[in-house]
């Protein structure tokens, strides 16, 4: 009998997932500090190069929970290289774009790497040892917290030295290495979800996907009391109950809605969406409260290189809580550090609320919102990872990103509308708007610590791999309750 294959030591195979999930990290802010440099650049306007943003955001959150349970189902190495692939492609469409329209197509592109992310987790379950695969988990969530706040800092420098379209070629210079070792490295899946993609399914989750979020991120734009964006939030609420009436019913549904039902993943799925709020929120509102004239009374009047250099402790905080996490994991389990993650970033924006008009103010406030997102964070995808079947990883945690997206989503446009409110003559919101849109942002964090006491507690991650039941739909639940005698396979 021939011995079985070795596989590639956990360790290499974590150095290329790292490098994949941080050119994932980077494009998601890269390009949010140089949208005006964009705009006259490509001589558009500004209703258009937000289009650059919204692009990525329903490609993502379409692909992203997709790719997750397609890699459960033909093997999660193979849909991280398709998913590396898709965002290298589109880097480079993106490098080489010679209108808005092409850029606009190559950021839908890029969308599909979202995938990338849970992926990465399910492959780190499947090929870590038990005792290390959370500090693991903690440290990739890390690498994406921090990755957004280093898209903020670099993308003033690279813009002055090398110009906007380097924003898209060194993440694909990073990309393509990452893919092709992924492809050579990377083992593939031991555990797999036998059946078929329900297209039905999958269609509905992206119609209702699609609805919510373009309603949402261009309420502003639009008008929120517009028929267009009544219409698709109206539609957006209908898909959604379909959606999960089909998925109920559903002999191979694509979430399956028993594992969204399990009272860890849907206390952490709540606390994701509100802390999302947050999260995404103050990556948008604070560079622009930053690069505000002085003259206005309340701006900074830095530049984009300048307030990313200020955000500069929002970054590492987010990388050190995300390491603290990790370690920290095995000895009091994932749901302090969530609840803590979650107070931090309440007392952070509580700190910005008080004053955000000094740099030190800012920076105290951005590095414990920092800090929070990093604990935050890693502790989520533990917690998710740990609660649901191997082989239901990809799609869980690809709900529970997309979940966080969507509340950043909401958020944005939100704090975008409370700042707006009011605005001056000179054009620039009025100073009690950022009071207010700071305020919001405490609130949902507050929000988002209670949810977290809720989570059901974990005191350590030595059972992480151990066996689940089998996740059952209600019409096999009823039959089991029925006959306790009948077992399911």
């Amino acid at each position: 009998m021939s011995s079985p294959t070795p596989r590639t030591h956990y360790r290499i195979t974590y150095v290329v997932l790292c490098i994949g999930v941080s050119s994932f990290a980077l494009l998601q802010s890269l390009v949010n500090p140089v949208l005006p440099t964009i705009q006259d650049r490509l001589r558009t306007d500004q209703s258009t190069v937000s289009w650059v943003l919204t692009a990525y955001l329903l490609s993502a959150s379409v692909c992203t929970p997709i790719i997750g349970r397609i890699g459960d189902k033909v093997g999660k190495q193979r849909m991280l290289v398709v998913a590396l692939s898709a965002l290298a492609t589109g880097s480079l469409l993106a490098a080489l774009a010679p209108s808005i329209g092409v850029l606009i197509v190559a950021r839908a592109i890029q969308g599909i790497g979202g995938g990338v992310l849970p992926l990465t987790f399910g492959i780190i379950r499947d090929e870590f040892p038990r005792e290390r695969a959370a500090a693991a988990v903690g440290t990739t969530g890390a690498l994406v917290a921090a990755g957004g706040g280093v898209g903020l800092m670099l993308a003033g420098p690279v813009v002055s030295a090398l110009g906007y379209r380097w924003l898209f070629w060194t993440p694909m210079i990073i990309t393509v290495v990452a893919a092709v070792a992924a492809a050579i490295v990377v083992p593939s899946s031991p555990d797999r979800t036998p059946g078929k993609i329900n297209l039905g399914t999958t269609l509905l989750l992206s119609a209702w996907l699609v609805a919510l979020l373009l309603g949402v991120s261009q309420g502003s734009v639009w008008g929120w009391s517009s028929g267009r964006i009544l219409g698709l939030l109206a539609a957006a609420a209908v898909l959604l109950v379909v959606w999960i009436v089909c998925e109920s019913r559903s002999e191979q549904p694509l979430v399956n809605m028993a594992m969204m039902r399990i009272p860890t993943v849907w206390t952490v799925n709540l606390t994701a969406l509100l802390f999302g709020i947050g999260m995404y929120s103050v990556f948008a509102l604070l560079p622009q409260l930053l690069q505000t004239p002085q003259n206005t009374g309340y701006g900074l009047g830095l530049s984009v290189t300048g307030a990313g250099v200020l955000l500069l402790g929002q970054t590492a905080g987010s990388f050190i809580g995300g390491i603290l996490a990790g370690r920290l994991t095995a000895r009091v389990g994932s749901k302090p550090q969530l609840v803590a993650g979650a107070g931090l970033s309440a007392l952070g924006m509580l700190c910005l609320t008080v004053s955000h008009t000094e740099p030190w103010s800012v920076m105290v406030g951005s590095t414990l919102v920092g800090l929070a997102i990093g604990l935050a964070f890693a502790a989520m995808s533990n917690l998710v990872v740990q609660a649901v079947p191997p082989t239901q990883t990809g799609v869980a945690s690809g709900m529970n990103a997309n979940i966080r997206t969507i509340g950043g989503a909401l958020g944005t446009a939100l704090v975008t509308t409370v700042v707006t409110n009011n605005m001056r003559s000179d054009g620039y919101p009025d100073a009690s708007g950022y009071t207010h849109g700071f305020l919001l942002l405490a609130i949902t964090s507050a929000l988002a610590t209670g949810v977290a006491l809720r989570v059901p507690g974990t005191r350590t991650n030595r059972h992480s791999n151990a066996p689940h039941p089998p996740l059952l739909r209600p019409s096999q639940a009823r039959r089991a309750h029925s006959d306790p005698a009948r077992e399911t396979h």
